[in-house]
């Protein structure tokens, strides 16, 4: 529960919980900051995939998604059928901020994307904004060789189709 109370012991574990992903959200928000200060485009992408990903894990810690996903992995459904996935060579291509992608590997392969964040850190991982399911988009912190561009023509990614204002 988002809101725990003081009186059941087993809330107060998530309670420290909680505080933490709020820590680790504000300090990313001001790596944000400093980023575009200093017109740093890659630092503000990575630290604008920090914000996503801890309020991601705070939305999860404290319950507040809308659904419960008991599906523990998707590659089962792929099994002999690799070819279901029309991609490019990951290692060839690598995806970068902004691609659309598609998981090739992992526990949520097949699931479709944007790429909204690569680590420096030499981790080889990228943040990645998975497609709305069930009114709610999470993020995944997946090896960039997991991301695969898609193929094909392809929709804009959802929030490029804000309309927009006319002046």
């Amino acid at each position: 529960s988002a809101f725990p109370s003081e009186e059941i012991p087993s809330d107060k574990g998530l309670r420290v919980a909680l505080r933490y992903e709020v820590g680790r959200f504000f300090a990313s928000l001001e790596r944000l900051r400093r980023a575009t200060g200093r017109q740093n485009l890659d630092e503000a992408y990575v630290a604008y995939s920090d914000m996503s990903l801890h309020l991601d894990r705070y939305m999860h810690v404290g319950g507040l998604y809308t659904y419960y996903d008991d599906m523990i992995s998707t590659e089962e459904y792929f099994k002999g059928n690799r070819d279901a996935l029309v991609h490019a060579d990951p290692l060839k291509d690598p995806a970068l901020v902004r691609d659309l992608i598609v998981l090739i590997k992992g526990p949520d392969m097949g699931k479709t994307g944007i790429v909204i964040g690569l680590y420096p850190d030499g981790t080889n991982n990228c943040v990645v904004k998975l497609d709305k399911y069930k009114g709610m988009r999470e993020i995944r912190v997946v090896p960039q060789n997991w991301a695969a561009k898609r193929l094909g023509e392809q929709d804009p990614d959802e929030a490029f189709l804000i309309p927009r204002k006319k002046a």
